[in-house]
């Protein structure tokens, strides 16, 4: 049974590794930069990145139950300020520089991602 386990789980793994993305801009609905790191920032401040800094700063994202508000005047929050369009797909306007979080995911890794259930129904 365990030995099944892990050879389901290898696969899964695999074809997540695997899949590649679509650029729909799903994941960054979810506000990332409320997740940037110590590290981000501090590479964003030795890169005199103000720009993000400056949004980062004052954001004041916080978790409302299922999606994140401003502790400043609690207006909604709609995903990343760097996701942008271009033509006929979604774009990271700091893609060389982008948080840790978002460097880490996966496609078809969460719900999130419209290449889940795919992944997990034909996997």
């Amino acid at each position: 049974m365990k030995k099944n386990a892990t050879r389901h789980f290898q696969a899964t793994m695999n074809a997540i590794t695997a899949t590649k993305c679509q650029r729909c801009g799903k994941c960054c609905l979810a506000n990332c930069l409320s997740f940037a790191t110590a590290e981000d920032l501090a590479r964003w401040r030795q890169q005199g990145r103000e720009d993000i800094l400056h949004i980062v700063e004052n954001c004041h994202a916080v978790w409302a139950g299922d999606h994140l508000i401003s502790s400043e005047d609690g207006h909604y929050l709609h995903g990343c300020p760097f996701l942008t369009w271009e033509e006929d797909h979604y774009s990271c306007a700091i893609y060389e520089t982008r948080p840790l979080v978002c460097r880490n995911y996966q496609p078809a890794s969460s719900l999130i991602c419209p290449l889940y259930l795919y992944r997990v129904r034909f996997a």
